[in-house]
């Protein structure tokens, strides 16, 4: 079997370089990847920039993803990864992973990619409809093909991406099934906060999004963050202060929900103990807007102060950003190699390097006397 008990865990996820990233990011998977890599359990942890994904619906536009691909590393580095833990590599760098791809395309359906609802919420959100670029419906089956050379068996992504680890699993599964035990499936690992699934965008909208200019951006500096969430969405019946509050679709709340804790109260404001008295408080009245919002923003700028930090020195040491997408790039293509070396020798398509295969045709096609 390809998987045992004893195997370590291994890590493969990533990014689309098509901006820089977010707190949705942050919460959704970003902040996970920072804890996980000082778990012991896991063996090997990849973090893949995914530029040649990003190119199926840039490709008129590659100087996008040539600038962000340092915008997304200088983000990594400043929530905390640490290279000499992680694989911080670029897509397409590992040639092997298109390769897959390939391989991958004649295990599923058009059918099958068409039922995917991630899928269908992507080409409505770019407006598609019959003009779907190839590579963009394909991408399901690369990402696929990601995950699968690199042995990747934990995923750590937002909740809207649960379809792609489906059907990794199925192909994986197909896969085995036809050429025997090779590759692995894998798992996916959620935000353990309810809120975090998917943030939505200080504008109330149900997702943060570039394109709607609704994101808090790690890189954003302190007074910019302010400024967003003073402006952020909350219950617009809550016209007066004695006005019940309401806290479902009230966007303060919700990122109180990913990000408050306790203590924050002790550092913040004591004249609460916890949020669910601070919850109490709004939904009966009497408590404005304003003052929830200051909290929060005095929670979010405590957390992204250190990842400010951490992103001015490393603004600071650009070549050493590329020695780290070096390093990282050049582990990827090695794995990746080994692993195509395997698939291929599964599907038995090694044929100037099998002599058992050639020895039967010399003897199939010799004229015996």
């Amino acid at each position: 079997m390809s998987q045992s008990m004893e195997k370590k865990k291994i890590i493969l996820t990533g990014d689309r370089p098509t901006g820089r990233l977010h707190i949705g990011h942050y919460v959704g998977s970003l902040r996970r990847r920072v804890e996980l890599q000082n778990d012991p359990s896991f063996e090997k942890i990849f973090i893949m920039i995914a530029d040649a994904q990003a190119l199926t619906d840039n490709a008129d536009n590659p100087e996008k993803l040539r600038q962000n691909v340092l915008e997304v590393t200088l983000d990594y580095l400043a929530a905390g990864l640490d290279p000499n833990k992680v694989n911080i590599f670029i897509q397409s760098e590992v040639p092997e992973l298109t390769e897959l791809a390939f391989y991958f395309m004649n295990l599923t359906t058009v059918s099958r990619v068409q039922r995917n609802p991630t899928v269908k919420t992507e080409i409505q959100m770019r407006n598609f409809e019959a003009n779907i670029p190839l590579g963009f419906f394909c991408y399901p089956v690369s990402q696929a093909a990601d995950i699968a050379l690199f042995h990747g068996t934990v995923v750590p992504v937002g909740e809207d991406q649960k379809p792609m680890i489906e059907l990794t699993n199925e192909i994986v599964r197909r896969f085995n099934n036809i050429y025997g035990e090779t590759l692995d499936e894998c798992e996916i690992l959620l935000p353990d906060n309810q809120a975090c699934m998917r943030l939505p965008g200080t504008d109330g909208k149900a997702k943060m999004s570039k394109s709607l200019g609704n994101c808090i951006y790690l890189s954003d500096p302190e007074q910019v963050v302010e400024q967003k969430i003073r402006s952020m969405y909350t219950d617009p019946t809550h016209l007066k202060v004695t006005d019940p509050g309401h806290l479902e679709g009230n966007a303060v709340f919700t990122y109180l929900d990913a990000f408050c804790r306790d203590e924050h109260f002790d550092k913040y404001w004591q004249d609460y103990k916890n949020l669910q008295e601070l919850k109490d408080h709004y939904t009966r009245g009497g408590l404005g807007d304003m003052k929830c919002k200051r909290f929060l923003n005095q929670i979010m700028q405590e957390m992204l102060s250190p990842i400010r930090e951490r992103r001015n020195y490393w603004e600071q040491h650009i070549p050493d950003v590329y020695d780290i997408l070096r390093q990282g790039t050049t582990t990827a293509r090695t794995q990746g190699k080994q692993t195509i070396a395997q698939v291929r020798r599964a599907m038995k398509i090694i044929y100037l390097e099998d002599t058992d295969l050639q020895k039967s045709q010399v003897e199939k096609y010799t004229i015996t006397q």
